[in-house]
């Protein structure tokens, strides 16, 4: 058996994510000359638990302080030095080395957004050294399967300008045989819903930054009512083939015990929006409702998780930011039964894994997500296929950053039997059920 090929280099670039921010590329080269890069995502919804994301700042000067070039300039001076000649293979002491080398809580030394370039990268090399694709490389022993997309029709909240405080409205298409009809059937929802809001007057001139629609509209209960409209516009029956997920983002018009709904002129205690979000429930074909409370609110999300639990998936972003001291605090209290997950706000593939086989040890559920500063690398779909977690969130089905995501996992799926693929599409919707996620 060949030894393991060893990194011979590593580079780090400064290019721009989707909404023309700065963000890192990393390549790794291997001593065989192959090279493998991964760009990181990065976030503008983000929490105040999330790994470090490190920027230059204004004395730099460069893009208004947005610049990254210090944490490129830590994968090329430390991070090399110290991973240079180590194997590829060994993603799990790359990553420690990464850790440790850090030495940081929240990676805030050499930035959450170098260490998790090198970590993504790492893992694309070792693939492609392995000659294997990377959604197995990265499965290892798991159950990989297709995931059930969570798909962006209609957008408010910081990624739409804030013109309603939900930031995001979703499609869960997950009564279908296979995801290229479920992404079709997203796709349709999406030109319906956009036919009923043309022709009820609204003007669209772009998409939100996750590439959904962003009308101005009168409540955030209109968007739940126009997109169910859009379901049956399609053709589709909603709650049986297609159901609704909501992005609450709630820390984000979180007010001094609060929640300032300004676009609707009133403002909830924390137990009127439990009975709010309760009551929509009753009324809308509703599975999941992503931080319906504040991203401290324990107490709030135990009663909520009490209230709705058992028919709703209630996942925490803000609330547990990919960090497993959190989502052991959340499996303890009964606070929340899903997670979000997202690479950058813990910052190694290694952590990522680890609170996704957590949370499917605990019977919580998972979601893989993408970040509204998306870039074209499609890594997230091989990710969310080796965690067999059953679902990615990646936000519309109209701008690259997200179609190169989607567009992937049509490749998985279309060429599994020939590579010795994931379980079908079915696998990740009978997982679901199983977790009650879908009614």
């Amino acid at each position: 058996m060949a030894s393991p090929e060893a990194i011979s280099d590593i580079r780090a670039l400064q290019i721009l994510d989707s909404r023309g921010r700065p963000t890192l590329e990393v390549e790794i080269e291997l001593e065989s000359g192959l090279r493998s890069a991964a760009m990181v995502p990065s976030g503008a919804s983000t929490g105040r638990h999330e790994a470090h994301e490190l920027r230059d700042g204004r004395d730099e000067g460069r893009y208004d302080g947005l610049s990254v070039a210090k944490a490129a300039r830590n994968v090329e001076a430390e991070i090399t030095p110290a991973l240079r000649g180590r194997p590829v293979d060994d993603q799990q002491a790359i990553d420690s080395a990464l850790i440790e080398l850090d030495g940081t809580a929240n990676k805030s030394r050499l930035g959450a957004n170098a260490v998790l370039g090198v970590s993504m990268a790492a893992a694309r090399a070792a693939a492609a050294s392995a000659d294997e694709p990377l959604w197995k490389r990265l499965a290892g022993e798991r159950p990989a399967a297709i995931p059930v997309p969570m798909i962006n029709i209609l957008s408010g909240g910081l990624h739409a300008g804030g013109q309603l405080e939900f930031q995001d409205f979703l499609v869960v298409p997950h009564g279908f045989d296979a995801y290229a009809e479920s992404l079709e059937a997203a796709v349709r929802i999406h030109n319906a819903t956009e036919r009923l809001l043309r022709d009820a007057g609204h003007v669209l001139t772009g998409v939100a930054d996750e590439g959904g629609l962003g009308p101005r509209l009168s409540s955030n209960r209109e968007a739940i009512e126009i997109l169910v409209r859009g379901i049956e516009a399609a053709g589709y029956r909603p709650g049986e083939q297609v159901s609704i997920a909501l992005d609450v983002a709630a820390s984000h018009f979180h007010r001094d015990d609060r929640y300032e709904l300004n676009s609707e002129n009133r403002t909830l205690s924390e137990s009127e929006m439990i009975d709010l979000l309760a009551a929509w429930t009753t009324d809308y074909p509703i599975v999941s409702i992503e931080d319906g409370l504040g991203e401290d609110a324990w107490e709030g999300w135990r009663e909520l998780t009490r209230r709705i639990g058992a028919q709703t998936k209630l996942v925490g972003d803000d609330l547990f930011c990919t960090n497993l001291e959190r989502v052991e605090r959340g499996i303890e209290q009964g606070a929340g039964n899903a997670v979000l997950v997202k690479m950058n706000q813990i910052g190694t593939l290694t952590e990522t894994f680890a609170v996704v086989d957590r949370a499917r040890e605990a019977g919580f559920a998972a979601v893989i997500s993408a970040r509204s500063g998306e870039t074209e690398d499609p890594f997230l779909a091989d990710l969310a296929t080796a965690t067999g977690a059953g679902q990615i969130k990646v936000g519309s089905i109209t701008r690259s950053e997200r179609l190169a995501k989607y567009n992937r996992l049509l490749r998985i799926e279309a060429e599994g039997e020939r590579v010795g693929g994931p379980a079908r599409f079915e696998a990740s919707r009978s997982y679901l059920r199983s977790l009650n996620y879908m009614m």
